[in-house]
């Protein structure tokens, strides 16, 4: 944050906010989603199918690394940026401006991240099985290089 201008530092506060978001909705889409969907896509080797089925048979550690481990990762790192934030913008300003200006940027980032894991969870419940596809086909595409290749039986 210190070599960076403002309008980064936002930016990038404004991305840790987000990523803690994202996370908070994975973890509780996990644990709302069932699997039938999943095993039917998985028997017709839809990729992502089997990746799905993984996180939804492991949803209590998914949702515990997603929500709370990453979740309070975020958090504090959000915070601890906006305290950055704050102390450079008020670097040259009076102190009832700089009590002023803290306090605005803390009421911010609570007010996002609050407001958007409660707008997050409801997308998460109603989008549950999509959201855990999505996770799903992201992962088979990340494992994807590290799969031996199958050989093809040539007659």
């Amino acid at each position: 944050m210190d070599n960076s201008s403002v309008w980064a530092a936002f930016l990038i506060l404004f991305i840790i906010v987000f990523i803690g978001i994202l996370f908070d909705i994975v973890g509780v889409a996990v644990t709302s989603a069932t699997d039938t969907p999943f095993h039917s896509m998985a028997a017709r080797k839809v990729p992502g199918a089997q990746e799905s089925i993984r996180l939804l048979k492991n949803a209590e550690r998914v949702s515990s690394i997603c929500n709370d481990v990453i979740g309070d990762i975020c958090g504090v790192v959000s915070g601890s940026a906006a305290a950055a934030i704050a102390m450079r913008v008020t670097a040259n300003v009076p102190r009832t401006a700089e009590n002023l200006v803290t306090l605005a940027l803390s009421a911010l980032v609570a007010g996002l991240t609050v407001g958007g894991k409660a707008i997050g969870k409801t997308i998460a419940i109603g989008s549950c099985t999509k959201i855990v596809y999505t996770v799903g086909v992201i992962l088979y595409h990340c494992r994807r290089p590290f799969r031996p290749r199958q050989k093809k039986n040539h007659k």
